[in-house]
């Protein structure tokens, strides 16, 4: 079984530049906060990016910032810019198709599974970045 944590560090992420900033902050103190390899990080960053979601600049003082109003950026868009595709994507085997389960699964599965996926891409969009960063602050006093 795969399971993407691509979502969550990128939601970390993205929180510790709004917690942090304005300042621009470095992948590498950002991959200690996630407690993760700096390239794994840097990944995510570019996805983010080309979402146009953060910025980076080089040079001393460089680093990532966030581009959009944290109060306007919904989780749903952080879910679109790093995941993307489908949540339950389909056997990486073939059923038999001389099994009436295995023959009719997929099928049976489709409309339950797309279900779920717009309610979990629902749910992610009513929740602001801002009111995540809210929240981590309320817990972290």
């Amino acid at each position: 079984m795969n399971t993407s944590c691509r979502f969550s560090v990128a939601t970390h992420i993205l929180t510790l530049l709004v917690f942090c900033g304005p300042d621009a902050l470095t992948s590498e103190f950002i991959a200690g906060s996630v407690n993760t390899n700096p390239v794994v990080v840097r990944r995510l960053l570019a996805r983010l990016r080309q979402a146009r979601l953060v910025k980076s600049q080089g040079g001393p003082g460089g680093g990532w910032q966030l581009l959009r109003d944290p109060g306007e950026l919904t989780l749903g868009e952080v879910y679109a810019a790093v995941e993307g595709g489908t949540l339950f994507p389909p056997s990486a085997s073939e059923p038999n198709p001389k099994c009436p389960v295995g023959k009719n699964i997929q099928q049976a599965l489709d409309g339950v599974l797309k279900d779920a996926q717009r309610a979990l891409v629902a749910t992610l969009t009513r929740t602001t970045l801002s009111q995540l960063v809210q929240d981590v602050k309320a817990l972290a006093s």
